[in-house]
């Protein structure tokens, strides 16, 4: 099944409280793109590696990314 992960999403908004029913394949789509990402040694390599240099950042600074990432005002 090759259908866009958005499609799922679309399916939701567009059956309201029938999406359970209507949206089966979608969502079988959406477990599938997902499990192939879970299951991808690459992928999970990547992400713990990111999640590691956001740590140490965080160990050095006491600043979540999140707000490290926002932009501070200029004028005050």
């Amino acid at each position: 099944m090759a259908l866009d992960p958005a499609d799922f999403t679309k399916c939701c908004k567009n059956s309201g409280v029938l999406m359970v029913v209507k949206c089966r394949k979608e969502n079988s789509a959406l477990k599938e793109c997902l499990t192939a990402y879970y299951n991808d040694p690459a992928f999970n390599e990547e992400c713990k590696m990111e999640y590691l240099k956001e740590r140490e950042e965080f160990r050095k600074t006491g600043i979540p990314a999140k707000k490290r990432l926002q932009k501070v005002p200029t004028s005050m």
